[in-house]
């Protein structure tokens, strides 16, 4: 898994920046998927809702699981910097240490919760394009 990202939270966003393009460019996505009335004979816009529906998925779950794996991994390290802490309070470097892997920590489960409104409003404008063409079983 990427544990090379956890220790550095910029190159995480970074990472994730790049992974959120397809939600970020979704109302284009879905411009260039959905046939206009003229073209309709064309392009198979079930085949290409269908399609972006499965980009779409596993785009959310690879990003969920890379911010999963990142919690768990700093919550380790916070685990373990307080086990430090406790056997000697006066180390500042542990001390140290130990903050930035909270503010991390923190700034990680705030992540999720910009990843659920992204998921959202990806789901939201989906539904609104591809309903007439494409009904995944779940949404």
């Amino acid at each position: 898994m990427a544990s090379f990202l956890c220790p550095d939270f910029l190159e995480f966003q970074d990472v994730l920046k790049k992974m959120r393009i397809l939600d970020d460019k979704i109302v284009y996505a879905l411009n260039t998927s959905i046939p206009t009335e003229s073209f309709q004979t064309k392009i198979n816009a079930t085949e290409a809702c269908q399609d972006l529906y499965s980009q779409i998925q596993k785009g959310h779950a690879d990003r969920e699981n890379v911010i999963k794996h990142c919690i768990t991994v700093t919550a380790e390290a916070v685990k373990n910097l307080k086990a430090a802490k406790a056997q000697n309070s006066d180390d500042f470097e542990v001390l140290k240490n130990l903050k930035s892997e909270q503010r991390k920590l923190r700034l990680l489960q705030t992540e999720l919760s910009v990843e659920e409104v992204i998921r959202e409003k990806t789901t939201k404008l989906f539904t609104e394009k591809c309903r007439s063409y494409y009904k995944p079983h779940i949404l």
